[in-house]
């Protein structure tokens, strides 16, 4: 209790803005498209993905943009190596579990892939995955794609600072596919 005319302190709960995922997103954002040679969309896409790798902790990322029938025109990988990408040849063409978030136009988290009953549609030699978070890629009104990373530290659950992330960087790709894509 407080006395007359003293005030209480409130402590705030809040985490430092360094944690908060989308502040990171941007930071990084920032540093990426200041670099002194201006990116192609192409480089642009392959730093978005890198990116979300690396902030979300995870062995693997991937971004696919589509076409209008939602055919893939552009897809980009981080964390694979030449080999790896080499023998993927295709990407996942959007059936089952990125197909979902691609129609459903919601994020998609999944702690258990092996277990999901919608694993299908995967390449052949697509590396084996153990957590998955995605998210849809809008622009002009549409999903055109997805964001998605893979094995967060080695099989943790993605946290919603994961998915702040993403849906901050696909921001930005929107940005990208409205002015600068084919």
């Amino acid at each position: 209790m407080t006395s007359a005319g003293s005030t209480a302190t409130i402590e705030p709960q809040e985490k430092p803005i360094e944690e908060d995922g989308e502040y990171r997103a941007l930071k990084a954002l920032a540093a990426f498209i200041l670099q002194p040679k201006p990116p192609t969309p192409t480089d642009e896409l392959e730093g978005i993905a890198n990116i979300a790798r690396e902030l979300t902790h995870a062995r693997y990322a991937a971004l696919g943009v589509t076409d209008e029938q939602d055919q893939m025109e552009g897809f980009v990988t981080s964390g694979l190596d030449e080999e790896a990408e080499r023998k993927l040849k295709a990407p996942p063409q959007g059936h089952a579990l990125l197909g979902n978030l691609r129609r459903d136009g919601k994020p998609v988290r999944v702690d258990n892939v092996e277990q999901h009953p919608d694993l299908f549609g995967f390449p052949p030699a697509h590396p084996a995955m153990q957590t998955l978070l995605g998210v849809p890629l809008w622009a002009n009104g549409v999903v055109r794609g997805s964001l998605y990373v893979t094995d967060r530290n080695g099989g943790e659950p993605f946290t919603d600072e994961d998915e702040a992330v993403l849906l901050t960087l696909t921001r930005h790709v929107k940005q990208l596919i409205e002015t600068e894509w084919h």
